[in-house]
Parts: structure tokens; sequence; C-alpha cells
């Protein structure tokens, strides 16, 4: 697509939601939020507000292990994986994401562990890493935690209403500060807990059927028309140029149109999820439930697959076509390898996705439990003896 050309299919609103990844971050920052609060907030509200305390204390520890040793193990699966050539083909492909995001191999032994033990440690410092640069977003996340467990502590002897409403003005401040990333998500996941618990607000989704359905189903509808807005060129298109003007009057200035969209796009859709019945169901099938199950392991493997078995695929039968010479007569390297033929591409997409998804269950049996193993061994290691026996109550 460009100025004067017309978008392709993966380019229209609402199916470009299938391919853009800044929503899905804006999505797991909600999960965050939702997931790690759901359990100590019932225990407040159930008036048993030690137990609450207990569970921060310990899940706060646990976070740490579970985010970062998996992304270590991935990081290290990529680095063996540059440093024995595997994204050599990707470093020529005709694809610009791929080839920026494929390491080139370190100049020595020694140097390549250098490399490795310097890019474990910046993946949590600035959120770099060389060799699985969609890590980036792992910092942040971790953040988003902790600022679930602070706010948690802070409130979990405050009255529901008036927590709900502590939550709601910190999710201003995330939006007037500009924090779209993660701040405000991750305070919209937190007031959906206390929606999805509240009794008046389940009284008044059951006298209000009309809302309950129609309203929410046109709340998922504008959410994934939020979560269309592209990264670049919103201009080209007039829905996406109506969006940006749109904007001018809902979002605070300077801000980053593509960011704060698909962020308000995201918490619409959780909002409109949680009061539909149908679509609460749909997401409930164990198809859905198994994929929403491999999607921390998918989200860790999915780009390292990309640069290696499914770049083989669409770009490694094809030859770098020449580029001539130029004005002093020397040889032009060759060009980027181009793209296979329509046909391979048809069927080798779905069937990467298949052999990621299978690839992702294997890492939930296998990997998973060794992390836990670690990170339960480690809290066995430092916690007192009379925190030990007490069990989690949050989701990790």
């Amino acid at each position: 697509m460009s100025a004067t050309l017309p978008p392709t299919l993966l380019q229209l609103p609402f199916i470009r939601c299938l391919v853009m990844g800044r929503a899905s971050v804006a999505v797991f920052a909600i999960v965050t939020g939702y997931v790690n609060s759901l359990s100590p907030l019932k225990k407040s509200r159930a008036g048993n507000a030690d137990a609450a305390l207990a569970g921060v204390a310990k899940s706060a520890f646990r976070r740490t292990g579970r985010f970062v040793i998996p992304a270590v193990v991935a990081t290290i699966l990529s680095w063996l994986m540059c440093q024995f050539g595997a994204y050599k083909v990707a470093m020529v492909a005709d694809s610009m994401w791929i080839r920026d995001t494929s390491p080139t191999p370190s100049a020595s032994f020694a140097l390549a562990f250098y490399d490795l033990f310097k890019n474990l440690g910046t993946t949590w410092i600035d959120g770099f890493n060389t060799y699985d640069r969609i890590q980036w977003t792992l910092t942040y996340l971790l953040k988003g935690s902790m600022m679930t467990y602070l706010t948690l502590f802070a409130t979990v002897y405050v009255k529901p209403k008036w927590r709900m409403l502590i939550i709601a003005c910190l999710f201003y401040f995330k939006w007037k500060s500009g924090d779209a990333l993660v701040g405000f998500n991750i305070f919209c996941g937190m007031f959906l807990a206390e929606l999805s618990i509240d009794q008046d607000v389940a009284s008044f989704a059951a006298d209000h059927p009309f809302f309950q359905s129609i309203g929410s189903s046109l709340t998922i509808l504008v959410a994934l028309y939020f979560c269309s807005y592209p990264e670049e060129n919103p201009s080209w298109t007039r829905w996406s140029n109506g969006l940006t003007k749109l904007g001018h009057y809902m979002f605070p200035p300077t801000v980053e149109y593509a960011r704060y969209y698909p962020g308000l796009g995201a918490d619409l859709l959780a909002l409109g999820i949680l009061f539909n019945t149908t679509a609460k169901k749909i997401l409930s099938t164990s198809f859905l439930c198994w994929m929403g199950k491999l999607s921390w392991p998918v989200y860790l493997l999915h780009a390292p697959l990309i640069r290696t078995v499914l770049t083989w695929v669409l770009f490694g039968a094809s030859t770098r076509p020449p580029q001539g010479k130029d004005q002093q007569g020397n040889q032009l390297p060759p060009g980027w390898l181009p793209i296979a033929n329509r046909w391979v591409v048809m069927f080798a997409i779905p069937l990467f996705y298949v052999f990621l998804y299978r690839v992702a269950g294997l890492w939930a049996q296998y990997v998973d439990p060794k992390c836990t193993q670690i990170t339960q061994w480690f809290e066995e290691l430092v916690f007192r003896d009379d925190a030990k026996d007490e069990k989690p109550i949050l989701m990790s």
C-alpha cells in the first residue's frame, strides 16, 4: 500500500488486527493487571485482607522468576541459532523486519559469550536484546506487574467502591502522562477485575439485557476498529485518517496515536467481552483455552522460528538477483532474496502456525515446569520457614 495504491487484504480495518502486534502487547498488560489482582481483591472484599497481603508478597517475588527464567532460556536458544548460522538466510531476505531482527554471529568464541551475558542484562535494563528483539516488552510488563502489586498493597484495606475510584484515577494519570505501552492498560485490567466481582455491577447487567448484548457487541466492534489503527502513514487511507482527526480530541497532545489507539481498543475489547455472554462462551471453548495457555511460549518462540523455519521455506530456495555495477565499474552486491511464489506462501504460513504451536506445546510441557521448579527452589532457599507452608493464592 502507498499514498496512491489501494490497501491489501491484511491492511484493511478489522482484518489487520490478525497481524498487528501492538494491541497484543496491550492485551498482555490488561491480563497482567486482571489476573494478578483478582484473587487478592476477592479476599479483600471477603474481609480477609491479611491473606491477600501475604499472597501479594509471595506473588511479587515469584513473578520475577517466572518472567526472567523463561526469557533467559529463549535468549540462549536464539543465541545458539545465531552463532551456528541459522539466521544466515534471514540476514539477506527481502523483508526489512526479518533482516533488522536477525543478528550476526560474534567474531570469536569468547566474544560470543560476552555478547550473550551482555544481552541477558540489557533485556531488563533498557529492553534491548540483539538475539530476540521482541523481548523489549518484557521489562515493561514486569514493571506493570509490580505496579499491580504495589497498588494492591496500598489499597487492600480500602472499601471496594473507593478502591475502584483510586484505580480509575491511576488509569487517568497514566493516560494523561503518555504511558500507553503498559501503564493505563494495567489499571484497566485491575478495574475490570473489580467489575467482574462486584455484585452491584452484576445486578445492573442482569437488569439491562440490552446493555449486556447489544451494547457490549458494539463496544467490541469499536474496539477492533481502534485496534486496526496503522503504525505508519495513517493518512494514506480515509478510515485511518478519520481516526487521526478523532484522536486530536481524545488523546493528550504529542502522544503516539499508534500506541494509544491499540491500547484503548484493547481496553474496550476486554470491557465488551466482560459483559458479552456469547463472547465469553466462545473464548471459553477448549481450543481457544488451549491457545491461551500457550500464549507465553508462543510469544517467546515466534520471532526466532520466523527468522529460521519460516524464512528458510519462503526465501531459502530463491537466488539473490544481480545489481549490476556502480558508476566506477565496481560490482554491486546482489539484491535481497525474493520471496517464493504465492503458492508456497499460501501453504507455508498456515503450516508454520501449526508448527509454532506444536513447538510451544513442547515448551509448555518440558521447559515451563523446569523454570517453575527453579523458581520454587530459590523460594525455598530464601523464604522464612513460617512462610514456606503457605500455598500461593495468586496466579502467576
